[in-house]
């Protein structure tokens, strides 16, 4: 299987998009301006103690309070709660390895024994928003590495079941015990499978480098605080995917393409060639056909093979899944066959509408019956191989006797939605139409304001591919006038994002004005 990354930058927003064999898997959107990223370390607040839920409520500086159930403070609580007390107190930087750990927290108790309303607290994100929920929170911090993740306050080795090797699971705890210092646990990720002890410990190093660095901020934060930020969401795609199988990785932005190529120069050297820059004049998921396969993917209606489809519904509690076989017919009038068949079609596609759209929760799809209980299990064990890529924790059950297939997926972050309906490109949706003629004319006016009034000499014009066809045109095109007349290099490129009588202006810098 050959993988891709295509990372789309416009302004402050991240578009990543990761394709398997051409066809498009994972969309990840990155707005500007932040937000929570799973993994990412708070000096948090307690505002209030929920003795009904065993749980607390935190400020981590979002509109709302995000939510620490006492399972998830960790059975090393104690310790970081004593950490905890130093925020903002500009006392002497801790150094954990020297730190007593205390005893494991007991498996049940009170929350209200252990925190009260005003505490200061580190906490890790989760979870990010949901819905209406806030955040979901965590004390039992670990940081994510290419090879390992780091389990600070403890003094645990495990190894990744899917490495196999007795003898490589022998050899990869020998290095990391040797490595690691005092009170500092890891688990070993299947990435580290035959890597050197210099490249475990490098990841080690730099692990045990950003916990420090977390430490440090924590001298001086006041809470809600960050106190250490996760890689973006290119890097942690990078981080937990890259192997021999990326073919390529095309970025359409200079400062990115460079941070990333020093992120892959780190971790994986003789990857660097596969990082390319692109320069072409079309928007880069136009030119990869990314755009096209969102507007079909993204849809209540998901084709697949031979005129079979899906109908995909969500609601609060879970998300639906309808498997249709359409107008598909065949002369053989075995019908439990046919029915096998398309479910068979529809499972591929299936498992990748969950990875696409990031569906967590509960997930329930309702496939042609099948009265044989073989071809149940066939579905089921198709479902299992397919879904065996995705990161995400699942679970799935097998097929009830109407048909239905019940699948639980971890839910981390919000479900990816994206409107591909269009407005009405004449009226917007108001009725009213305005003069389609004159186009050329609102474009051409607002060209001239930018080159005389805001001296722009650089200017890119995004249009409908009708619209930009029409604009560049003939040997003396629209586009080649209006550069000679306002004295400007004008350049005129298609987006299928756009609706038909929808622009978009750019300056040199590649800014939207």
């Amino acid at each position: 299987m050959t993988k891709e990354l295509v990372i789309s930058s416009c302004s402050s927003d991240i578009e990543i998009a990761l394709l398997e064999d051409g066809f498009l898997v994972e969309l990840n959107q990155e707005k500007g301006g932040g937000g929570f990223s799973v993994g990412d370390l708070y000096v948090g607040k307690v505002r209030k103690v929920m003795s009904g839920l065993n749980a607390v409520f935190v400020d981590v500086g979002y509109e709302k309070d995000a939510f620490l159930h006492y399972l998830d403070l960790g059975s090393q609580f104690e310790t970081l709660r004593r950490i905890s007390k130093t925020a903002g107190a500009q006392k002497k930087l801790t150094d954990l390895g020297k730190e007593k750990l205390s005893a494991p927290m007991p498996k049940e108790a009170k929350i209200g024994n252990y925190l009260s309303s005003g505490d200061s607290i580190i906490v890790q994100i989760a979870k990010e928003p949901i819905s209406t929920k806030g955040p979901r929170l965590t004390s039992d911090i670990s940081l994510a590495g290419r090879h390992l993740v780091l389990i600070p306050m403890s003094n645990k080795v495990h190894i990744s079941q899917k490495i196999r090797s007795s003898e490589e699971r022998k050899r990869l705890k020998g290095i990391v015990d040797g490595i690691l210092p005092r009170n500092f646990g890891a688990i070993v990720r299947t990435a580290a499978q035959g890597k050197s002890e210099q490249d475990i410990e490098n990841d080690i190093k730099n692990l045990l480098s950003k916990w420090r660095s977390a430490m440090v901020k924590l001298q001086t934060a006041k809470a809600p605080a960050l106190i250490l930020g996760e890689s973006s969401r290119a890097t942690t795609i990078l981080r937990d995917l890259l192997n021999d199988s990326f073919a390529n990785i095309h970025i359409d932005n200079e400062e990115i393409y460079q941070s990333v190529k020093e992120y892959i120069t780190a971790i994986e050297p003789d990857a660097e060639k596969i990082i390319k820059l692109y320069k072409g004049n079309i928007p880069i998921f136009d030119h990869y056909g990314i755009t096209k396969q969102i507007k079909q993917q993204f849809g209540r209606t998901v084709p697949f093979k031979r005129g079979a489809y899906l109908i995909v519904e969500h609601t609060e509690a879970l998300h639906v899944i309808d498997v249709n076989s359409g107008k598909r017919s065949k002369a053989d009038e075995n019908q439990e066959q046919n029915a096998l068949e398309c479910n068979m079609n529809a499972v591929p596609e299936v498992a990748r509408q969950l990875r696409l759209k990031d569906m967590g929760g509960i997930i329930v799809i309702d496939f042609i019956d099948l009265h044989v209980a073989a071809n149940r299990q066939k579905v089921l064990e198709a479902m299992k191989i397919a879904m065996a890529t995705d990161r995400a924790k699942h679970n799935i059950l097998p097929l009830t006797k109407f048909g239905l297939m019940q699948i639980t997926r971890q839910r981390v972050r919000p479900e990816t939605k994206i409107i591909i309906n269009e407005s009405c490109p004449t009226c917007r949706g108001t009725g009213q139409v305005s003069p389609t003629l004159l186009l050329d004319e609102q474009i051409e006016s607002r060209v001239a304001f930018l080159a005389r009034e805001k001296q722009e000499k650089h200017i890119t014009v995004q249009a409908h591919p009708y619209v930009a066809s029409y604009l560049t045109r003939g040997l003396i095109s629209k586009r080649r006038r209006w550069a000679m007349r306002y004295k400007a290099k004008i350049r005129i490129t298609p987006n299928e994002k756009l609706g038909m009588i929808d622009y978009k202006i750019y300056n040199g810098d590649n800014d939207l004005i």
